[in-house]
């Protein structure tokens, strides 16, 4: 009798667990993939921008303060429209904003390949900016969907296409915009056709999702919006002020990177405008690789110990960074964007574990105080090289991982649950 009883009593526990990952693993993977292609696309088409600072600089004789603007215009507009995008789309998913979302980028580009003055400039970026705060929330909702569970994984490969867009941007920038000029930067509307194509059957997918036709059957969000956070409401304003301050660290270090590199070897050593995006290219490579690798080990070890070792672990070799020859200097910007890259998956899970059931609010705002963040990093960055010069920007900013050590304060999310 037990032997019968046993199969009966199993059948209605393990037949969900085996249909849930069956039901959507190989869909799931695909839309994971075509995610990651698509931010790949869509962050290739951002680095543009910073890619085209020399050209820019030269045409139209600008100065730092005014380069600095450049990517002030760009990262805020992305910055203040992603926690709304994501509040608005955690009430009221929209499974085609993706598409819309890489149309407004596409106009800028096509906007940046013909402008011919300093507010067009402006302009043109400020639209690839607004292209982004929509993309991004949405799409890491999307990411997190289709993960089974495996949440740092998904966030890893999501933003994996990302950094490799970041890295594939200046490449290519050295090897087509700068022989060409600005005006070949029409040339990249083709990906954000093919990006916009991608887009489209993802929001097919999204919008046949279990999720969507629960919202559909009824007013009120799903049963996950409901979930109650591990902290009080002090403690995670705490915890989210935490948060925000390891980015604020992360952030300026990197984009006293990412906007000024290029200036810093071409004026501190002399090499020329290709060979400093092939530098540029290989640090940004190299955050490629290190986003990939936080989330996994974050689903492993959990999120606290990957996010301090990421920020603070690369004090010594940004300490040293300022002193280093030109192959040194290579060396260690690859190490830094390794450790500093594997800190963003790890926060942005962390984050929503925080606060459950704001997932598009969450990745909004991660993403967002990111970029707003790295633009006023940018500007007031810019404005301390036109004074000081840029080598004196490198040892300024060469302290800002010391931060990394508010990590201690964050509380174990894991341990709370269990």
């Amino acid at each position: 009798m037990s032997e019968n009883t046993l199969p009966a009593n199993a059948a209605p526990i393990a037949q969900p667990q085996a249909q849930t990952p069956a039901a959507g693993s190989g869909t799931t993977f695909a839309i994971l993939v075509s995610l990651s292609f698509c931010h790949m696309l869509n962050d290739l088409n951002q680095s543009l921008v910073p890619a085209l600072y020399p050209i820019l600089k030269d045409s139209y004789r600008l100065d730092f303060a005014q380069i600095g603007l450049i990517t002030l215009a760009f990262q805020l507009t992305a910055s203040m429209l992603q926690p709304v995008v994501g509040f608005v789309t955690d009430k009221r998913p929209q499974p085609f904003s993706l598409p819309i979302a890489m149309t407004c980028s596409l106009v800028g580009l096509l906007m940046l390949s013909v402008a011919d003055s300093y507010p067009m400039i402006l302009l043109s970026a400020a639209l690839v900016g607004i292209g982004s705060s929509v993309f991004h929330p949405e799409a890491s909702r999307v990411a997190r969907m289709a993960s089974g569970g495996r949440y740092g994984l998904a966030q890893s490969l999501f933003q994996l296409g990302g950094s490799t867009g970041s890295a594939i941007g200046p490449l290519l920038a050295a090897f087509i915009v700068v022989p060409r000029g600005q005006g070949s930067i029409a040339w990249f509307s083709f990906v954000a056709l093919l990006a916009m194509a991608i887009l489209t059957y993802v929001g097919f997918w999204y919008n046949r999702h279990p999720a969507m036709a629960a919202r559909r059957g009824r007013r009120a969000p799903p049963p996950v919006s409901a979930a109650v956070s591990p902290m009080s409401k002090a403690g995670l304003v705490f915890a989210m002020a935490v948060i925000l301050t390891l980015l604020f660290s992360k952030n300026v270090y990197t984009a006293s990177l990412s906007s000024y590199y290029m200036f810093y070897l071409i004026e501190k050593f002399h090499v020329s405008v290709q060979s400093a995006q092939l530098h540029l290219f290989v640090f940004l490579g190299a955050g490629a690789l290190g986003t990939f690798i936080g989330g996994p080990i974050g689903d492993r070890f959990g999120r606290k110990p990957v996010i301090w070792f990421s920020i603070l672990g690369a004090l010594p070799f940004a300490l040293m960074l300022p002193y280093a020859g030109l192959m040194w200097t290579g060396v260690l910007t690859v190490i830094i964007a390794v450790i500093m890259a594997s800190a963003f998956p790890a926060i942005i899970v962390y984050a929503q574990e925080l606060m459950p059931g704001r997932v598009g609010m969450v990745a909004g705002m991660m993403f967002g105080f990111s970029f707003g963040l790295g633009g006023l990093g940018a500007a007031a960055l810019g404005r301390i090289a036109d004074v000081t010069g840029i080598a004196y920007v490198y040892q300024v900013c060469s302290y800002l991982p010391v931060i990394g050590l508010l990590a201690a304060f964050l509380p174990k999310i894991d341990e709370k649950r269990r």
